[in-house]
């Protein structure tokens, strides 16, 4: 059975982290898999990217056989083949990226959900950063991310401690969007894909790209940048839609152009 699941429904496409017996820890296939279906992801005709683990987790990281075999993937393989090129398409892909936290995330899968555009979770899932657990240090952008989501001091007692964290804790923190409950999860949790893939999908990616670089930009920066996506949101057909579904008092219908 494949490492990753992948369909695609509505112009969605589906991600599902496939290991279960394993609670989805990446190995080596799992994290070439996943590139590839990132990749796949950039079709004109997918408007969204919905990323969910099978089984009882989202993922608990890596796969530590896979680190400690002696002809296995040494770490430095592991950050500059795996994680960094995951992270890096995520945060580049020109579409919204759901990632729907079914149960525990751990280590660097945290730290790859935390990096996706909007984060739920299921009320029973939780987060960790487990690294000091094992001597090691966050990975994955987790040292860029999660400051900025929550701060730093929350965020340095979290990568320092490891200590675990429930859904609730981490909507209240800012760390994620939404909490459902187990039993609406599934359902509220594509709902939400579903509403951003019928939005303007250009506009999406420039505020997305716009979001990447206020990281590194001064606010005069940004302000020029702003002004030169908004120029090009401007000449979409998307833009033009619903500036004439708003004057015809009706809701539009775009079509990602």
């Amino acid at each position: 059975m494949s490492t990753i699941l992948f369909e695609i429904k509505n112009s969605i496409s589906i991600i599902t982290l496939n290991r279960p017996e394993k609670l989805n820890a990446f190995n080596r296939e799992m994290s070439l898999l996943l590139q590839e279906k990132l990749d796949e992801c950039k079709k004109k005709e997918i408007r969204a990217v919905y990323i969910t683990g099978s089984g009882k987790a989202f993922s608990a990281g890596q796969d530590l056989a896979e680190v400690v075999d002696a002809e296995g993937q040494g770490m430095e393989k592991i950050i500059v083949e795996h994680y960094n090129p995951v992270v890096t398409k995520i945060r580049k892909l020109e579409k919204p990226v759901v990632a729907a936290i079914n149960g525990v995330a751990a280590g660097a899968g945290a730290n790859i959900a935390l990096c996706c555009d909007i984060v739920v979770a299921a009320a029973s899932a939780s987060f960790i950063q487990a690294f000091s657990k094992i001597g090691l240090i966050p990975d994955s952008g987790g040292t860029h991310t999660l400051p900025r989501l929550i701060g730093w001091q929350k965020a340095s007692a979290l990568m320092l401690l490891g200590n675990k964290i429930t859904s609730e804790e981490a909507e209240k923190m800012g760390m994620i969007y939404k909490v459902f409950s187990d039993e609406t999860f599934k359902e509220e949790s594509f709902k939400i894909a579903e509403t951003v893939s019928n939005l303007p999908t250009k506009a999406l990616a420039y505020t997305k790209q716009l979001l990447n670089i206020s990281f590194v930009n001064t606010f005069e920066e940004q302000l020029q940048d702003e002004d030169v996506f908004q120029q090009k949101a401007a000449h979409t057909q998307d833009y033009k839609e619903g500036i004439q579904a708003f004057l015809e008092k009706r809701k539009p219908h775009f079509t990602g152009e």
